[in-house]
């Protein structure tokens, strides 16, 4: 039989608990509305009861699926974390977007601007009758295994068991305790930044070279572009034949010339730099297309009267060069960046196999052995998840930060 107490902290925390989250919620959507619209004052009263509602649907844009399980009296202190940062996620996806239709409303600005292109549709039904069968497929194929991939993360679910559990946000939140876990995190960012700093460093470096008025360069730098149509599958098997410890072309070579070799696949030092080397050469080319791209538009007027008062070869490029081409390198770095936490996985399992001892093991080819090998489907969603959280953030700040500092003009 529970005691009086016991049972009124669990009546509390089932029942009040939640009550409160939503009102605090709506509280503070209604303030942040109206602070939002404080320049009008009709729309600052009617944006706080709007906000209201919307911080309201915020909470319980997670909570409601998740039946507050997060803030349960047996939870510890980190799943209780985590319920707040679910609630603050939540609000934000709600009350942003709120926000925005408010405000254009306030300054009588179209929602959507109108398309006055020749060949626009006229009716709204002909275009969505057009556009059906690409949401239809997309739906299918991205949208639903998306959703179920959220409705994974939460259960204790097994390859091949029909059994499920219910484990609230454990998946999640074991993996901060996780030391295997972090230090996957730690060498996945490694991996990817070496890939992309070193693979746009040497990429502008060739790109340059190639651009030089030469004989023969379109076919020189369409060869240059080539490795980027081989699969990362592909890219993997080459480089262990290069690679391999005992009978490699790299280690032949090394010791004939400095009469040493590397253990490039069994030394967990020299492993992940040859993942590293494998994806810098299976991005050069898509890198250098767009390097060579964006060198066509250079204006070669400002190269020559650089010239003219005395600046040097590097001193071009460095001051005239490099600031004109940081839209594709944004753009580049975006992209790279998302090379090397996705497709790196193949070239990683051909080359390497995630070791030796879990050395080159990245956060997607963790998810392969957790979901896959080991057939722990939950664990596997839930890492899934933090990874593509990581992503999306990791490309929002590179928007925040470095897109400041881009050069779009001429």
């Amino acid at each position: 039989m529970l005691r009086p107490y016991a049972y009124l902290q669990g009546f509390f925390m089932t029942s009040t608990l939640p009550l409160i989250i939503i009102l605090v919620a709506a509280l503070i959507g209604a303030a942040f509305m109206a602070y939002s619209l404080r320049r009008s004052a009709r729309y600052g009263t009617v944006g706080a009861g709007i906000g209201a509602v919307a911080g309201a649907a915020g909470a319980l844009l997670f909570m409601l699926p998740l039946n507050f399980c997060t803030f349960e009296a047996e939870r510890e202190t980190i799943d209780a974390m985590f319920g707040v940062g679910l609630v603050i996620i939540g609000m934000a996806v709600v009350l942003l977007p709120v926000r925005w239709f408010l405000q254009r409303r306030m300054d009588n600005v179209a929602l959507f601007a109108a398309d006055v292109q020749p060949g626009a549709f006229n009716s709204t039904w002909l275009a969505a009758l057009f556009l059906a069968p690409t949401i239809i497929i997309l739906a299918l194929f991205l949208y639903y295994p998306a959703l179920e991939n959220f409705r994974l993360s939460v259960l204790l679910t097994r390859l091949g068991v029909p059994r499920t559990a219910f484990v609230c946000v454990d998946n999640f939140t074991r993996l901060v305790q996780d030391t295997e876990y972090i230090n996957t995190v730690l060498i996945t960012f490694g991996i990817s930044i070496a890939i992309v700093i070193i693979g746009l460093v040497l990429a502008l470096l060739i790109a340059t070279m190639a651009y030089q008025p030469l004989k023969g360069a379109k076919i020189y730098r369409t060869l240059l572009i080539w490795p980027y149509a081989i699969s990362p599958v592909v890219a993997g098997l080459i480089f262990l034949l290069l690679f391999n410890p005992t009978g490699g072309i790299v280690n032949y070579f090394l010791q004939g010339m400095f009469g040493f070799q590397i253990g490039w696949l069994n030394n967990p030092a020299a492993a992940p730099w040859a993942v590293i080397i494998a994806s810098v050469w299976k991005s050069m080319g898509f890198n250098i297309l767009f390097y060579i791209a964006g060198l066509q538009n250079v204006p070669k007027d400002l190269q020559e009267s650089a010239a003219i008062d005395g600046a040097n070869a590097l001193q071009r490029f460095w001051k005239i060069t490099i600031p004109l081409l940081s839209p594709i390198t944004f753009f580049l770095i975006i992209t790279n960046m998302t090379y090397a936490f996705f497709e790196t996985f193949g070239t990683i399992d051909y080359l390497t196999g995630g070791g030796p001892l879990n050395s080159t093991t990245t956060m997607m080819y963790r998810i392969y052995e957790v979901g896959v090998v080991n057939g722990d489907l939950g664990k596997a969603a839930a890492q899934s998840i933090v990874l593509f959280a990581m992503v999306i953030g990791l490309t929002v700040l590179q928007f925040r930060t470095t897109e400041r500092r881009v050069n779009y003009g001429a």
